[in-house]
């Protein structure tokens, strides 16, 4: 008499099991619009900042990208801070907390031709790989200096392959979420 209840007891639990409903998909994270990237930069021990500004509100295609461009002076240090911005929202979201937020899976990497110009990392994730929010920019003794400054917002970058911790991208992997060209002068 007791088997009968055992078998019904299983099937009960077995039928249970196989109508429950199945988990919630997981749902990726949805890749950002980014409108704006400015770059503010701040003379150490002086009174100079500088703005680097790319906006475009109606994004790819439509009407053309506007610049803001300044021009560094020789034998100086910045500290550089990106805000990157969504103003296609009304009030702007703001990109940047996001990338804090998710900080082990973002990382900016600067590439320049400006021979007499270096650009360092100034802060870090908590695994102490860098994020490239906040930067040193530093110029040499060489005047009239001109060419590009690329910044580059990698989303999930390998941030332990080779040379990816001192800005090398070319092994970071990952996707590009945002890619600006500047012309930058020093002088």
């Amino acid at each position: 008499m007791r088997l009968p209840h055992i078998l019904s007891l299983s099937l009960s639990i077995v039928l249970l099991a196989a109508c429950s409903e199945p988990d919630d998909p997981i749902i990726p994270n949805e890749e950002e619009v980014i409108t704006t990237l400015q770059l503010t930069l701040i003379e150490q021990g002086g009174n100079d900042t500088l703005y680097f500004q790319f906006k475009d509100l109606d994004g790819d295609g439509g009407n053309a990208p506007t610049f803001t461009i300044d021009t560094l002076m020789a034998n100086k240090i910045y500290s550089g801070h990106l805000e990157l911005l969504n103003e296609q929202n009304t009030p702007a979201d703001t990109i940047t907390s996001e990338i804090e937020d998710e900080a082990e899976e973002h990382q900016f990497f600067y590439q320049t031709d400006v021979t007499t110009l270096t650009i360092g990392y100034a802060d870090s994730d908590m695994d102490g790989n860098p994020i490239g929010l906040a930067t040193t920019f530093e110029t040499g003794n060489d005047t009239t200096q001109a060419g590009t400054l690329t910044i580059t917002l990698r989303h999930e970058p390998n941030k332990f392959a080779a040379g990816v911790a001192s800005g090398d991208i070319s092994n970071a992997g990952g996707e590009t979420d945002i890619e600006v060209n500047f012309n930058i002068y020093v002088r």
